[in-house]
C-alpha cells in the first residue's frame, strides 16, 4: 500500500536545482544543474533521482513543494511580458518619479531604476476616487475603450491596473479589468487593489507592475510543471513557497507570482529557524551560499526577521532605494552576488572584485568544463584544496582543475603578478569580506549585534566558507546541518501553508472605530482562509493580527501585534500600550501626549506544523578515522598544509576532531580551519567551535 505521507521539495537556484524527499523520518536529496532554458526539465531530472534512490513511485508522494528564483530573474534580466499600466489620468509618471530623492547624494550621474513599464505603455483613464473611497469623477468608459485599442496596437501580454486610492474603493479598477477581460481574454490582468491594497502610490504601482510583468511567465511555468508532474503520475497537490515563509496554491501563485520573488531563500530561513529552536539558540545568523548568491538572515527567538517591503534589481549593489520596491510579505534578509559561480576580475585600480555577475549553470565556472572561461569562487576553492575535483557532486561531475588554474591565472594572477594560489586566495578573501560586510551592515541597520550569535551555514558553498566568515565576524560557533547542500529545499519540507492579507484604512487612536475595524478583520480572515484551506483543508489555523502604526506626522510605521479577537470599546488604550511597547523597543522612548495613527492592518493565517524536537547532547565516542589526506591552503600563513579528510557519512554523533581538516559529503564540503574544534551532534550536525584565539580578519 502506498504511503501518501512522503513529502517532496524542489528549489530552483541560478546554478543548481535542489530536491529533497522526506520519507520514513529521513531525507533523500539530489542536486542537479539548473536547466535555464526549461527549468522544469532539471526539476524532473532531480525528482527522478531521489525517487529512484528511495525506491518509491509517484503515487507514494503526498505533496510536492516548490520554490524558485524565476520571478526574480525575470525582473532582474528584464525578460518578463510586454506589460502596460492603466492609471488615473494625470498620474502616468508616478512610477518614474518614484520618491523624488537621490539615494546617492554626490553622484551627479546617478542612475535610477528603470520602470518595468515604458511611458508609452502607461495609459491614463479618466476617473477619480479620494482617500475616503468617495467617487469624485465617475469612470469614463470611453477612455477605457481607447486604452484597449492601444493594448491591441502594441500587442500587450499583461496589464497592471493601478488607479488612485483604489485601496479605499476598488470598484473602478474592477470595472476596467472587466472591460479589458471581455475585449482581450488572452491578456493577463493584475489589480493593484488585490496585489497591494495599501497606501503609498509608488510602492503599490511598482508592486502591481512587477506582478503583471512576471505573471504570464510564472503562470506558464507553474502550469507546465503541474502538467509534467501529472504526466509522471503525481496525483498530489503542488504547493508553492512564498517570500514570507509560507506555502500557497498553484492558483494563488499564478495570480500573485510576485509573492514568490524570495521563495528559495525563505526556505533556508525556515530551516535555520527550526535548527535554532531545536538547539535552544536565541540569536542566530543564517548563512545560505549557493552557486549564484549568498543570503544572510537574522533569527531571534526562533523567528526570522520579517518585513512588508523589499527591493529587487538594485542598480547600486548595496544602496537602499536604488531598486524597484515591492510591498509583499517577505522574510527580511540581505542577498548579494556572492556565490560559487560569482565571477572574479581585477578593476582599473588593481582591486580584485567578485560578483555580482555569475557564470550560472550555463556555462558555469571554468572548472565545470562546460565552456566557462572566467575565474569564479568555485575555481578558487578548487585551487585552494577545499573542493576535491574527483568527488564533486558525489563523483557525478569531475571538475577540471587545470581549467580553473588557467582562468584564475588569466583573470587575476597575471593582472596582479601573483602566483595562481595567491590569486585564488585573493578571490576567496574578497568574497568572504563582501559577505562579512553585508552581514555587519544588515545587523547594524537593525540595531543587532553579531558577536554572540551562532552561524548556521547551508547551501552548496556555505560550509566551505563558513569558518572563515565566522572568524571575520567574531562568531565562535558554527552549525552545518545534515543535507546542508540542499538546505533551502529541506526547509520547504517544514514550511506551513500560510497567507497574509493587508488593508489600508487610516484611523487615529483618539477616534478609533472598533466596529469598522472588527468588520474589516472578519473579511480579511474570510479571504485568507479561502486560500489556506486549499492547501490545508482541515484542522485549526493560527491567526496573527498586526497594525502598522506611527505618531501623527511621522513618515514610517512600526508593526504592532493586536489581540486575536474583535476589538471593543476601550481597546484604543490596549492599542496605545502595545504601540508604546513596540516603539520603545525600537527607539528607546515614547513621545508623550502625541496622538497615534494606524495606516494599514494585516492578518496572517497559518496552518500549524509540528515544532522541532529539542536536541540533546550525545555521549562522546571514540575519535574518527581519516579517510585520506589533502593539501589545504592555510589562510593565516598563506601556504599549503597537509590535512586529514573525513567522509561525513562515517562520522557518528559524539565524535570529536580538531582543525585543520576537511569533511566531505556528496553535495558540499566543510572546511574546518585551524583553531576550530568539531563535534558531531545529534542528527549528524557538524558543530564547529573556536578552540583558541583566532584573528578576526
Amino acid at each position: 500500500m502506498s504511503n501518501r505521507s512522503n513529502r517532496l521539495a524542489v528549489d530552483i537556484g541560478g546554478t543548481f536545482t535542489d530536491v529533497a524527499l522526506a520519507i520514513g523520518g529521513t531525507n533523500i536529496t539530489s542536486k542537479v544543474l539548473t536547466t535555464a532554458t526549461a527549468p522544469e526539465k532539471g526539476v524532473m531530472i532531480g525528482i527522478a533521482q531521489v525517487m529512484a534512490a528511495a525506491g518509491i513511485g509517484s503515487a507514494d508522494v503526498g505533496v510536492v513543494i516548490h520554490g524558485t528564483t524565476l520571478a526574480t530573474n525575470a525582473i532582474i534580466e528584464r525578460k518578463g511580458a510586454r506589460t502596460a499600466l492603466v492609471v488615473t489620468e494625470g498620474f502616468r509618471d508616478s512610477v518614474e518619479m518614484a520618491y523624488e530623492n537621490r539615494f546617492e547624494q554626490y553622484d551627479i550621474e546617478v542612475q535610477k531604476p528603470k520602470p518595468l513599464v515604458p511611458r508609452y505603455l502607461r495609459l491614463p483613464v479618466k476617473e477619480r476616487i479620494n482617500a475616503r473611497g468617495e467617487v469624485l469623477v465617475p469612470l469614463d468608459l470611453a477612455s477605457v475603450d481607447a486604452t484597449i485599442a492601444k493594448l491591441v496596437a502594441h500587442d500587450v501580454e499583461s496589464v497592471a491596473i493601478g488607479l488612485l486610492h483604489c485601496y479605499a474603493n476598488s470598484s473602478h479598477e474592477e470595472q476596467v479589468a472587466e472591460r479589458i477581460a471581455n475585449a482581450l481574454p488572452h491578456v493577463a490582468i493584475t489589480l493593484s487593489s488585490e496585489t497591494c491594497p495599501e497606501i503609498r502610490e509608488y510602492e503599490r504601482l511598482s508592486t502591481a507592475c512587477a506582478n503583471a510583468y512576471v505573471q504570464p511567465v510564472m503562470a506558464r511555468y507553474v502550469r507546465n510543471l503541474e502538467m509534467r508532474l501529472k504526466e509522471a503520475g503525481f496525483a498530489c497537490s503542488l504547493l508553492l513557497m512564498t517570500s514570507g515563509g509560507g506555502l500557497t496554491t498553484v492558483e494563488t501563485a499564478a495570480r500573485h507570482p510576485i509573492r514568490l520573488v524570495e521563495s528559495g531563500p525563505a526556505g533556508g530561513a525556515i530551516l535555520a529557524s527550526r535548527i535554532a529552536a531545536a538547539h535552544g539558540l536565541d540569536e542566530v545568523l543564517s548563512f545560505d551560499m549557493g552557486g549564484t548568491t549568498a543570503k544572510i538572515c537574522l533569527i531571534d527567538n526562533g523567528k526570522p526577521q520579517s518585513s512588508r517591503s523589499f527591493e529587487v534589481a538594485r542598480v547600486y549593489r548595496f544602496t537602499k532605494g536604488s531598486g524597484l520596491p515591492l510591498r509583499i510579505p517577505v522574510i527580511e534578509m540581505v542577498e548579494i552576488g556572492a556565490g560559487g559561480g560569482s565571477i572574479a576580475q581585477v578593476d582599473n585600480l588593481k582591486r580584485v572584485t567578485v560578483g555580482p555577475e555569475s557564470a550560472g549553470s550555463e556555462p558555469g565556472p571554468a572548472c565545470y568544463g562546460r565552456g566557462g572561461v572566467h575565474a569564479t569562487v568555485t575555481d578558487a576553492d578548487v585551487l585552494l584544496g577545499r573542493i576535491d575535483p574527483e568527488s564533486f557532486a558525489g563523483g557525478s561531475m569531475r571538475l577540471d582543475a587545470d581549467g580553473a588554474r588557467v582562468a584564475v591565472g588569466a583573470d587575476v594572477g597575471d593582472a596582479l603578478n601573483l602566483d595562481v594560489s595567491l590569486a585564488a586566495f585573493a578571490i576567496s578573501e574578497v568574497v568572504d569580506e563582501n559577505m562579512a560586510n553585508a552581514a555587519r551592515v544588515h545587523a547594524i541597520e537593525r540595531g543587532k549585534d553579531l558577536g554572540g550569535r551562532t552561524l548556521i551555514a547551508f547551501g552548496g558553498a556555505a560550509p566551505v566558507h563558513a569558518a572563515r566568515l565566522a572568524e571575520k565576524l567574531g562568531i565562535t560557533k558554527v552549525i552545518i546541518p545534515t543535507d546542508a547542500g540542499v538546505g533551502s529545499a529541506v526547509g520547504f519540507l517544514n514550511a506551513p501553508v500560510s497567507y497574509e492579507v493587508v488593508r489600508s484604512h487610516y484611523m487615529r487612536l483618539s477616534s478609533l472605530d472598533t466596529q469598522v475595524i472588527s468588520a474589516m478583520f472578519a473579511g480579511m480572515r474570510e479571504e485568507a482562509e479561502a486560500v489556506v484551506r486549499l492547501g490545508a483543508p482541515s484542522g485549526e489555523l493560527n491567526e496573527e493580527r498586526i497594525a502598522y502604526m506611527r505618531y501623527v506626522g511621522q513618515g514610517h510605521e512600526v508593526s504592532v501585534p493586536l489581540p486575536l479577537r474583535p476589538l471593543q470599546q476601550g481597546d484604543a488604550e490596549t492599542l496605545q500600550r502595545a504601540f508604546d511597547k513596540t516603539y520603545t523597543s525600537h527607539y528607546g522612548r515614547i513621545i508623550p501626549d502625541m496622538d497615534v495613527e494606524v495606516l494599514t492592518w494585516g492578518l496572517t493565517l497559518t496552518a500549524p506544523v509540528a515544532e522541532p524536537a529539542p536536541v540533546g547532547e550525545p555521549a562522546e565516542v571514540g575519535p574518527p578515522a581519516a579517510d585520506g589526506r589533502r593539501s589545504l591552503f592555510n589562510t593565516r600563513r598563506a601556504e599549503f598544509e597537509d590535512v586529514p579528510v573525513y567522509a561525513r557519512d562515517s562520522l557518528s554523533a559524539g565524535m570529536r576532531l580538531s582543525g585543520p581538516a576537511i569533511i566531505c559529503e556528496s553535495q558540499t564540503s566543510t572546511v574546518v580551519a585551524r583553531g576550530f574544534d568539531v563535534r558531531i551532534g545529534t542528527g549528524g550536525y557538524i558543530i564547529l567551535e573556536r578552540s583558541a584565539e583566532v584573528p578576526s580578519s
